[in-house]
């Protein structure tokens, strides 16, 4: 019998050290509300601090076709966040290199050409191997982003709703009906 419990301890030391000597898997989100990620200053911020809200996440660049959107998506945000609806900005540049600057001169560009007032956070990789786990959440079941302001609304339980190829104009009737039915 003292052998026996030796053998047990034994074996499950060695079975405990081998385990953690594994790489540890990334753990996979169950909700948007559960990440923290770095607004454009640097500074870790929990997705809880929107639970309960819609949320309208967006790749943005300042030097792409499409960032004349930002002040649509300003008025988006303006128009909707006293029903609950916030939009993120996520600075991009692995589309044409169309997001070059630092986080100051991205921050600049957004004040003082658009006068964005909603969230930024800091530039991150929307897709391949290196992509945000932020992002790994939102493209499960979405689909990675093919070019910048590509858009995914999250429901108030954190759930991805939908989302919109780059084309897709913050004042169209397809995203602003989404979310009118998201914020119900």
């Amino acid at each position: 019998m003292k052998h026996a419990v030796i053998a047990l301890a034994t074996s499950s030391l060695v079975s405990s050290s081998l385990f953690s000597a594994l790489p540890a898997q990334r753990k996979q989100a169950m909700s948007f509300f559960e990440m923290t990620v770095n607004t454009l200053d640097g500074k870790p911020e929990s997705l809880a601090t929107f639970k309960g809200k819609v949320v309208l996440v967006v790749n943005v660049a300042s030097e792409c076709g499409y960032t004349p959107q930002y002040e649509g998506l300003q008025k988006l945000y303006v128009d909707y966040k006293d029903r609950g609806l916030v939009v993120l900005g996520f600075p991009c540049n692995q589309f044409g290199g169309q997001e070059p600057g630092s986080a100051a001169q991205i921050q600049a560009f957004c004040s003082t050409k658009f006068h964005v007032g909603f969230p930024m956070f800091e530039k991150l990789d929307v897709k391949g191997p290196k992509q945000a786990p932020v992002y790994a959440f939102l493209t499960t079941k979405h689909g990675e982003p093919a070019w910048n302001f590509h858009k995914y609304l999250v429901g108030k339980d954190g759930q991805v709703i939908s989302a919109f190829k780059s084309g897709v104009a913050p004042e169209s009737a397809e995203l602003r009906g989404a979310i009118e039915a998201a914020l119900k």
